[in-house]
């Protein structure tokens, strides 16, 4: 698979999201990788294997706009108008909901989705101007599904703004841009080991499931590795998926069973 122009990927310092900037870069895209820890963004194009001019690296709260903007014009000015988007940055705040603390829920809701959903706008108001068509692709997850417990307001979060993509999804196809959604499941990134620590520890329990938090195993004996999921991501942002818009593709090796 080919990509040609530039490409957005938000959260790009680790996990996920930087396996898809790799796969960007790999495919042929100029990539705008940004994260809230600019030294954990160093050393993609090394990585990957491209040329430094090829790499965009810029520390960016998603949050600040204004900021995202600024960034946004010089990587534009520079490389052409942005083709594609991967929104990849959340946070995970792993507790129940009736022992999450305010300041938890409003703090996952404020990344997962407001501040996720207003930079989706931003890029395709731009997409919409540049006139050539576009690719999004929002990293939701199977707790955006299907029920979780343990995980606070993150699945809330996931599924409002994995319908909020297939929204915008509706309102873009008219411009030949599409947008659509990778729902992961347990997935061996930073964030697991942090938010997870006992399952990390024990990953078989991953594997085969937890009746006290009615979590099913995974029916494909592993936990997913990030290139998984950024393989997908690919494929939907290529032009081998042209027809695909406003779906939810779980990759999650059947551990919820293709509930939805």
């Amino acid at each position: 698979m080919e990509l040609s122009g530039l490409a957005l990927v938000t959260g790009a310092g680790q996990g996920i999201g930087r396996s898809i900037a790799l796969r960007l870069l790999g495919a042929g895209a100029t990539v705008m990788a940004l994260g809230r820890n600019g030294a954990k963004l160093a050393g993609l194009s090394e990585e990957a294997g491209v040329a430094q001019d090829r790499v965009f690296e810029a520390e960016c709260d998603i949050g600040n706009l204004s900021v995202l903007r600024q960034y946004l014009d010089s990587a534009e000015n520079a490389h052409g108008p942005l083709r594609y988007h991967v929104a990849a940055a959340g946070i995970l705040r792993p507790v129940s909901l009736l022992t999450s603390s305010e300041e938890d829920i409003r703090e996952v809701i404020e990344i997962n989705f407001t501040a996720t959903l207003l930079a989706l706008r931003e890029v395709a108001l731009r997409m919409i101007a540049g006139g050539a068509g576009g690719s999004i692709v929002t990293i939701g997850s199977n707790s955006g599904t299907t029920p979780r417990m343990g995980l606070g307001s993150y699945p809330a979060s996931k599924a409002g703004i994995g319908h909020a993509t297939r929204s915008l999804g509706l309102e873009l196809a008219q411009h030949g841009i599409r947008a659509n959604v990778v729902a992961p499941g347990t997935t061996d990134t930073p964030m697991l080991a942090s938010g997870a620590t006992s399952y990390a520890a024990e990953p078989e329990r991953l594997i085969k499931g937890d009746p006290d938090l009615w979590r099913l195993g995974i029916p494909l004996g592993r936990v997913a590795a990030p290139e998984d999921v950024a393989d997908l991501t690919l494929f939907l942002l290529s032009d081998l998926a042209r027809h695909i818009t406003m779906e939810t593709l779980v990759i999650d090796g059947g551990a919820t069973l293709g509930a939805r």
